[in-house]
């Protein structure tokens, strides 16, 4: 067996330091180590997008990502993103639009939307079915899901939200 090597990254603001073995994935330090539970394991091989996360910003899968190559990063997951006192704008567009049932794919939905958001703040439709193509939903069917990230996206633009539901 390798020895276990010690990472330090900042995860959800805080610098975090643990011990993983070279072949464990980021969702397995996640859950199992550091008790961060929301990233899902769905398909362990990148293609449904339950794991997602950020890295520096962007969204990855951390089921395909090992925890010894976070050394240093910026890592962000559901459990980061709300403030103290409520709910982060997609997370309340995602009640409103009922984008979720089971629940299994909402957090890597909702982080992969905030890492889309970050880099195109006034999407089209057709932009965020893309860009979601990598996330998958068993249950709740892909229009609800659309809706409340253009829900999101027009609340940060300041836009009324009433327009979202118009245009799928």
């Amino acid at each position: 067996m390798a020895k276990k090597r010690i990472v330090t990254a900042t995860i959800n603001g805080r610098e975090e330091e643990f011990l993983c073995q070279p072949r464990q994935t980021l969702l397995e330090i996640l859950r199992n180590t550091l008790n961060l539970t929301g990233a899902k394991e769905g398909c362990s091989n990148g293609n449904c997008g339950a794991c997602s996360v950020l890295v520096d910003g962007k969204a990855i899968n951390s089921c395909m990502v090992l925890g010894v190559e976070i050394e240093g990063a910026d890592i962000e997951t559901i459990e980061g993103l709300a403030p103290g006192d409520g709910l982060d704008p997609l997370q309340s567009a995602f009640l409103e639009n009922a984008a979720l049932q089971c629940g299994i794919c909402t957090p890597g939905y909702i982080m992969a939307a905030k890492a889309f958001l970050a880099e195109n703040p006034n999407p089209t439709e057709e932009e965020i079915r893309f860009s979601m193509a990598g996330n998958l939903c068993r249950c709740t069917g892909y229009d609800k899901i659309v809706r409340a990230i253009q829900q999101a996206a027009e609340q940060q633009a300041g836009q009324p939200a009433s327009c979202a539901k118009e245009t799928v």
